[in-house]
């Protein structure tokens, strides 16, 4: 059984910053790719970035230059590390295997000012 479990959510000011884990388990870790997603408050899911198990790496463009995504093979553990934190990042951040339908429950970011 495939589990993906996000911690590393909570409550932070403007210009913070936030590390987001993902303990994958259930699949071969490094023979997968795995992203990170955002659903904001009364809002669609949108893609946040992902990383292959070829080592290909993509953002989008919110997340440009403030968002990294990395992987721990040995830990089986996905990361988003997040600066620069907006309110407008505010979101539920879930991470998923790449071309499946397997997520996580999610991590609440929430972004004062």
């Amino acid at each position: 059984q495939v589990q993906l479990v996000e911690s590393g959510g909570g409550l932070v000011q403007t210009g913070g910053s936030l590390r987001l884990s993902c303990v994958v388990s259930g699949i071969p870790f490094n023979r997968n790719g795995f992203t990170w997603t955002r659903q904001p408050p009364g809002k669609d899911r949108e893609f946040v970035a992902l990383n292959t198990q070829t080592g290909i790496i993509n953002y989008a463009g919110f997340a440009k230059g403030r968002f990294t995504i990395s992987r721990d093979n040995d830990k089986n553990t996905v990361y988003l590390q997040m600066s620069d934190l907006r309110p407008e990042d505010t979101a539920v951040y879930s991470c998923g295997v790449l071309g499946t339908a397997n997520w996580g429950r999610g991590t609440q970011v929430t972004v004062f000012s």
